[in-house]
């Protein structure tokens, strides 16, 4: 006979057992945990999109040096902004970064409100980095749902379905919002990011160290590792792509793309449309983009005469898509 299912803890005890463990064991020592204000918060949360925590912290401690508050970053250009950016991927959030900062400067006297419907109208600040900032800018109660949460969520509450559905994600919200914190909800939802950062991972996760073991449905239904359900993602396409490369010891010929285009903006090696039949094959890279994958050849051409030629020593304050970036890099150490 099995075991009856414990069931899940009321709000309050789980905010207790959440918040004792974090004062214990989550961390403490990031960067943007420090002191923390509105402004230093979304930048930590846009640049924590999709990027781990280790990769995102030379990034951050670099932003604020030279972007230290809404009003720096407002009056920048797009092209300083991007160059900054140069390396960290998904440069879309760099420009939401932007855009939030010429929004609160414009529209808010550069101060944003400590209210989470508010903090939605900013640019970029969806429901997740609204929830972030009252939390942990103002230690206001609001509710919060990344990866992180989702994943404790659904192996906590025995949550089935896909969770990147509608329905599933909605029932998520329900729960952060039922279980958020009137109290210490800067610790408590620090609590919940940091169970799912070290404790509650995707793979190996130490079941162990969980403060609510013995009352998580996936422990006691042994479904960890089936929790949460995704649906089965498509193969990834490949598809081709030609560049040319016009290069010589003082520099090398580069293109500002297009904003509609892929790497919007950004400056880039000029790209074929149809590949190269009379061409010198220079060399080939590859990268894999979220919705496919691009096999790129380089090949040798000879640009006109004003095209834009950018000097090797100035490189580095061109924002260029980082495989572009590999490419020029690994070839400047060869002239």
């Amino acid at each position: 006979m099995n075991d009856p299912i414990i069931p899940p803890l009321a709000p309050v005890a789980l905010h207790h057992a959440l918040i004792t463990w974090q004062q214990q064991n989550g961390r403490h020592d990031l960067p943007w945990q420090q002191q923390p204000t509105p402004y230093s918060v979304l930048v930590s949360e846009i640049m924590l999109q999709q990027t781990q925590v280790a990769t995102v912290i030379p990034y951050y401690q670099r932003w604020l040096e030279k972007f230290p508050n809404f009003e720096s970053l407002a009056a920048a250009s797009e092209d300083d902004v991007l160059a900054l950016w140069q390396g960290l991927g998904y440069y879309s959030r760099a420009r939401n970064l932007h855009r939030a900062a010429q929004f609160v400067v414009a529209e808010r006297g550069g101060i944003l409100p400590p209210c989470s419907e508010q903090l939605r109208e900013v640019p970029g600040a969806g429901p997740y980095t609204a929830g972030a900032i009252c939390a942990f800018a103002f230690d206001h109660p609001a509710p919060l749902v990344d990866g992180n949460v989702t994943r404790f969520f659904s192996r906590y509450f025995g949550i089935t379905g896909d969770v990147t559905s509608s329905r599933v994600s909605k029932h998520i919200w329900q729960l952060a919002d039922d279980y958020t914190a009137l109290q210490n909800n800067r610790v408590y939802a620090q609590a919940l990011l940091d169970m799912g950062a070290t404790v509650c991972t995707p793979s190996q996760p130490q079941c162990h160290g969980c403060p609510v073991q013995s009352s998580c449905n996936a422990w006691q239904t042994d479904r960890v590792l089936q929790l949460p359900e995704k649906k089965k993602k498509a193969p990834i396409p490949t598809r081709a792509g030609w560049f040319g490369l016009d290069v010589d010891p003082t520099g090398v010929v580069l293109v500002q793309r297009d904003a509609a285009a892929v790497w919007p903006r950004l400056w880039c090696l000029p790209e074929f449309t149809e590949q190269p039949t009379k061409l010198e094959l220079h060399g080939e890279f590859r990268h894999t983009f979220s919705h496919y994958k691009l096999n790129a050849q380089v090949f040798t051409y000879q640009a006109a005469a004003d095209s834009r030629r950018v000097p090797w020593q100035e490189l580095t304050d061109y924002a260029l898509p980082t495989p572009i970036r590999r490419y020029l890099m690994a070839l400047k150490k060869k002239l």
